[in-house]
């Protein structure tokens, strides 16, 4: 390949990955009057089995930026409290009724939805570009200093150089990756297994995506389809696969909420799609020139729903640390290392949480499942607003900076 084929672009972050944390971060940069270029290996935003929680703390986000509104303005379903079965009986996980918050529920509504109303309110602003179908594979360095990204295109391959390069590139970062930055694994011992069933006229007025799961099934309201989830035991897939399909639909039959014959409906394995959860977190989020946030430095457990918000805040944390930098061109590394600082504590606290409440019982004392910390919060009064402070608003609020007069307008 030759130079002259790449096309070359200039920006002042190239953020690589166009999920929550990237395309707030963009936004965030925007309107504050950086040029930002965020590249996303999709053509669009339209995939299943993402998650879907806007949590009060990112409506409250949304409503210090004027956008809370308009989102509501999109489909959505509200809940004020989450549930879940433990020793066959229904309890309260989480109760957001008494946060200190302008919304106190959770939006379930597709994280496609969401992203595009994102985009959208970023692409107002003349200094923001989203390239989609652009699929980084490698950062560009000057003299040990990430300086660019480059990315293969439908029109051919792209050279964007940059001051700093964002990795919101999820779990599989090729950013993180690139950069060789280690990370911890804490493991997980469940997976999940994905389905998609059609509505029809006169299913379950309950949509699981408001409570939790029962008997290890969750169900999630898409509008004209159920969003299915059944939760196994970590690397079982292939031990389940191996019994058959049949085998394997008669016994989700027993848990679900339908007729047998609708889960004739998946006809083969490949619509049943494994989602491996794994909880790890970066030892450091950067390095000169680089910086990795979302779950592209903390992978998450689905447990409370909380990565899109975990995502969200982190990339206030970091508008609000390198835009002052950024703008007067003297980002430098201490400036990416006060984001870990800020985030380190609510993400260690979070996956501490989650790996807690993802532990088992003992067997003997064992009597319907559950772990020990959720059979305690649903056998306690004060235990779900607790939760529910936690879940709906994380261990540190963030709040975006930098919004004032000397921000941009919009076209």
């Amino acid at each position: 390949m030759s130079p002259s084929a790449i096309t070359p672009y200039a920006t002042a972050c190239c953020i690589v990955g166009g999920g929550p944390a990237g395309l707030m971060l963009g936004y965030l940069l925007a309107r504050a009057g950086i040029n930002v270029t965020v590249l996303e290996k999709h053509a669009d935003f339209l995939r299943d089995f993402r998650g879907d929680t806007i949590h009060p703390s990112t409506l409250e986000i949304m409503h210090q930026l004027g956008l809370l509104d308009a989102l509501l303005e999109l489909p959505h379903q509200r809940a004020e409290t989450l549930h879940a079965e433990i020793a066959g009986r229904d309890i309260t996980l989480a109760d957001f009724t008494r946060l200190p918050t302008r919304c106190k529920f959770i939006a379930f509504m597709p994280q496609w939805e969401f992203l595009n109303f994102l985009a959208e309110q970023a692409a107002a602003f003349p200094n923001f570009t989203l390239i989609k179908s652009a699929r980084a594979h490698r950062l560009l360095y000057d003299r040990g200093q990430a300086c660019g990204v480059l990315a293969e295109t439908p029109a051919g391959p792209i050279r964007v150089r940059c001051q700093l390069v964002v990795g919101t590139d999820g779990r599989n970062s090729l950013v993180r990756e690139q950069a060789a930055l280690s990370s911890q694994s804490f493991g997980s011992p469940r997976d999940v297994l994905w389905m998609k069933l059609g509505k029809l006229p006169g299913d379950p007025a309950w949509s699981m995506g408001h409570t939790g799961p029962k008997q290890n099934f969750i169900m999630i309201d898409r509008g004209d389809y159920w969003q299915c989830g059944y939760s196994i035991d970590k690397g079982s897939f292939e031990t389940i696969q191996q019994g058959g399909l049949e085998k394997f639909l008669l016994h989700i039959a027993e848990v679900a909420p339908f007729q047998d014959d609708r889960l004739q409906e998946i006809a083969g394995w490949d619509q049943v799609k494994l989602l491996s959860i794994r909880i790890d977190r970066l030892d450091r989020w950067a390095k000169p020139g680089v910086l990795c946030i979302g779950d592209a430095a903390h992978a998450m457990s689905p447990i409370g729903g909380v990565g899109v918000n975990l995502a969200i805040q982190d990339a206030v944390a970091t508008a609000n640390a390198i835009i002052p930098p950024l703008r007067q061109h003297r980002l430098q590394l201490k400036h990416l290392r006060q984001v870990q600082r800020r985030r380190s504590f609510p993400t260690k606290a979070t996956q501490f949480l989650q790996i807690k409440m993802s532990r088992r019982r003992p067997k003997k004392r064992r009597t319907g499942g559950g772990s020990s910390l959720m059979t305690r919060v649903g056998n306690s009064r004060w235990l779900p607003r607790l939760f529910g402070r936690i879940i709906g608003l994380g261990f540190r609020r963030e709040t975006p900076q930098h919004l004032s007069n000397e921000t941009c307008t919009p076209e």
